[in-house]
């Protein structure tokens, strides 16, 4: 059985660092697809130049949005997801920095599965990962 794909899209290196350091301690099995921002997110899912994007294989079964992103934000990547069949039904966390009510509006009103703040410490920002990858019934990895 492969493993399951969970896409990180964020533009803050230190912060896709701390939640790679958060998964390999959590022992989580998934594969991380990084995204450096929406445009390489919007690629990956759905191609460019007149190509198709990842195959139904690849496309990630958890999607981590940052909000606040150059070239594109974190809600037109959500409402590009949203539009399409080939990914509308893959969920999407919110997980950033943000704690402006209009974000969590916009991206509740998006389609957003859930929209958590990142945590500033290592051992709050791993119990969120642990929380988020648990909530979709994802296993560690047994020793």
């Amino acid at each position: 059985m492969k493993n399951k794909k969970i896409l990180l899209v964020d533009d803050n290196q230190d912060d896709l660092a701390l939640i790679v350091r958060a998964f390999n301690k959590l022992n989580f099995s998934e594969e991380l697809m990084v995204a450096n921002d929406g445009v390489e997110a919007l690629e990956y899912l759905f191609g460019c130049k007149g190509e198709n994007g990842c195959q139904v294989e690849d496309m990630p079964s958890l999607v981590l949005l940052d909000l606040k992103m150059p070239r594109i934000n974190g809600l037109e990547v959500l409402r590009e997801m949203k539009a399409y069949q080939k990914t509308q039904r893959i969920p999407v966390v919110m997980f950033t920095s943000s704690c402006e009510e209009q974000d969590i509006i916009a991206s509740r009103n998006l389609g957003a599965n859930a929209y958590i703040q990142k945590p500033v410490n290592f051992s709050n920002f791993t119990a969120a990962i642990s929380q988020i990858v648990s909530s979709m019934n994802l296993q560690p990895i047994s020793k």
